[in-house]
């Protein structure tokens, strides 16, 4: 294990306020746990973050200034020893550690099981007997598989899969059992899920294990199914981390973006900003303990939209989607949030909507650069016999 401080940015008990809690997020260096970490130490939190560094993740990052003041471990979630230094003096946990990408998932199964459960497994057991006031952790709208519809009766309809020879035959949207259009809904917790992808599967055990855990040893836990996440700071080497990302690692290469079926596929895309603020909201919310959040935007955008959106944004508007018409395995055709209980529990409210919030992640491709992997993605997906 290697321990690194950065302490280039302390607090004096005045400038700190009333908190001075000492709180750890694992996955502190990634994407959203930096806007986290960020979050925390501008309340006046002293932070402790515990990240494995993975190159997929990290490769050509320089993390250190965005979580400038924080205390940063590194070392594995699955590493006891690693873990139980991470967790000496903190009071309350955010989990964000985790392998992410659903098509990635699905031929490196060992991986994502591993890193996601078995990682959340180590953690658990090492808060055994500690003085931690609550636990968060980042689960994802992908449990949900399908979202919600309402079916030609007028009825919802929570149970919507799509079939593979349907989807073979390009039939994108699924149909009620007499062929009528299903119409999409904004999807609500009350949906039951249904796991389309090992990815899927390990972030439901993984949320399901926390709370099973918080209720066992009195530990407020509160799961946030996250939504599609954008913003400054993505991975973008990184073709399994998020669509706007593989979008914009395309168009700043002259590529055209890569969208698979036709496009009108839809979405919800929520500013990491915003889910930073969820996070912390959920860490400090009384009424929040116990619950399982959506935390999105609570707006619905094609693909294909946000792809033009996103081209034009980068001043390359003659790159339009390059539509495939071919699906990836573990993929769903609409999931958008419904984000009242967020609203309720939380008083969460987005501030950062995604076409007033898209020209600042277009200037910050424009300064970083970017390398384009999406082709290698879809080789390896196509290798493997998950793209229909």
């Amino acid at each position: 294990m290697l321990l690194v401080g950065v302490v280039a940015r302390s607090f004096s008990r005045t400038e700190a306020g009333s908190h001075m809690e000492r709180l750890l997020v694992t996955g502190g260096c990634g994407f959203i746990g930096r806007a986290v970490v960020a979050e925390l130490l501008e309340m006046g939190y002293e932070v402790r973050v515990l990240d494995a560094l993975i190159d997929q993740v990290h490769a050509q990052q320089d993390v250190s200034g965005e979580i400038e003041g924080a205390e940063v471990v590194r070392g594995d979630v699955r590493d006891r020893a690693a873990v139980d230094a991470a967790l000496e003096g903190v009071s309350g946990v955010f989990h964000l550690a985790a392998e992410v990408g659903v098509g990635q998932s699905m031929y490196e199964i060992a991986r994502y099981v591993g890193g996601n459960d078995l990682g959340t497994a180590v953690l658990l057991e090492a808060m055994i007997g500690r003085k931690i006031r609550r636990v968060v952790v980042a689960s994802s709208m992908s449990v949900y598989g399908e979202g919600l519809y309402r079916a030609p009766d007028g009825s919802q309809r929570g149970d919507v899969r799509r079939g593979a020879a349907e989807i073979r035959q390009g039939r994108w949207d699924p149909l009620a059992a007499d062929g009528q259009p299903l119409v999409p809904l904004a999807t609500d917790e009350t949906k039951p899920v249904d796991l389309a992808s090992i990815y899927a599967l390990t972030k439901y055990a993984q949320e399901r294990a926390v709370l099973i855990f918080g209720q066992a040893y009195g530990i407020d836990a509160v799961a946030l199914r996250l939504f599609n996440v954008f913003g400054p700071g993505q991975a973008l080497a990184n073709p399994y981390t998020g669509v706007l990302a593989n979008f914009a690692s395309r168009l700043a290469n002259g590529q055209r973006p890569l969208v698979f079926e036709d496009g009108r596929q839809r979405r919800d895309f929520v500013h990491v900003k915003d889910v930073a603020r969820a996070f912390c909201l959920a860490m400090e919310r009384p009424a929040a303990a116990g619950h399982v959040i959506n935390v999105g935007s609570g707006q619905a955008y094609s693909i294909a939209e946000v792809a033009t959106l996103l081209a034009e944004a980068m001043d390359v508007p003659h790159l339009e989607p390059e539509i495939l018409n071919r699906a990836r395995s573990g993929d769903i055709r609409n999931c958008f949030a419904d984000i009242s209980k967020a609203r309720d529990l939380l008083g969460f409210q987005p501030q950062q909507a995604l076409e007033r919030s898209v020209g600042e992640l277009a200037a910050w491709v424009g300064k970083v650069g970017a390398i384009d992997r999406a082709a290698e993605m879809r080789r390896q997906l196509e290798e493997r016999g998950l793209v229909s």
